[in-house]
């Protein structure tokens, strides 16, 4: 599933707009500032971020310019309330994919939030099928076969994130900011329990997928046809 960075410095914008992409089942990071938001996708595993232009620290356009300067392919859509044509030229100029002004209407956001993703190719979908296993993101069931099973919501969050991207690598690091979240104050060997968790439950299934440890990276999921 795609992982959405709002970096906004308003926390009510911020809030509407994560509430709308989780509604589409997409999950979302928030930064109030330019530094942080770099930083996020620096080491989260980021697949398109939305941006205002008036942020503390580091604005959008700089944002921008930092994110296209370090050869990062990932979708941009600038969100800001400067809406005249100049402004405009400027952001795609810098790189950006996409603008909206506000106030916006965040059904149109979505729209053409999904339309980035599709144009770059990100995956959006609600549903998972790894061999006979089904993962359902809207619902967080798991079903093998005819068996429904029942998960702990961070371990289908772990393993959801990982087959959404199969065969890519997630640091440690990565992982606890996009599940757990970026405040949280914990050992990132919490991952390292998690993945034994899951690969214990799976165990039966290593037909269909495995969950390899890259060494001093991460993990990913490698399907096996």
């Amino acid at each position: 599933m795609a992982t959405i960075l709002i970096a906004e410095d308003d926390s009510h914008i911020r809030e509407l707009i994560s509430f709308h992409m989780q509604n589409e089942g997409l999950d979302t990071v928030e930064a109030d500032n330019g530094v942080d938001a770099l930083a996020i996708v620096e080491n989260a595993g980021i697949d398109l971020v939305i941006l205002d232009i008036m942020m503390p620290r580091m604005d959008g356009w700089e944002l921008c310019r930092e994110l296209r300067s370090g050869g990062r392919d990932i979708p941009i859509l600038m969100l800001t309330a400067k809406g005249e044509a100049g402004q405009k030229v400027k952001g795609f100029q810098l790189g950006t994919d996409d603008y909206l002004t506000k106030p916006f209407d965040p059904d149109e956001l979505v729209l053409r939030v999904k339309a980035l993703l599709r144009r770059y190719r990100i995956a959006t979908s609600h549903i998972i099928q790894l061999g006979d296993i089904m993962l359902n993101r809207l619902s967080f069931k798991v079903v093998r076969g005819t068996e429904e099973m029942t998960l702990p919501l961070k371990e289908f969050e772990l393993l959801f994130k990982l087959a959404s991207h199969p065969g890519q690598i997630f640091t440690r690091e990565q992982l606890i900011v996009q599940i757990w979240g970026i405040a949280y104050e914990g050992d990132d060997r919490t991952v390292d329990v998690h993945i034994k968790r899951l690969r214990e439950r799976f165990a039966g299934d290593s037909t269909h997928f495995t969950i390899e440890t890259a060494r001093s990276l991460g993990y990913r999921l490698v399907l096996h046809p």
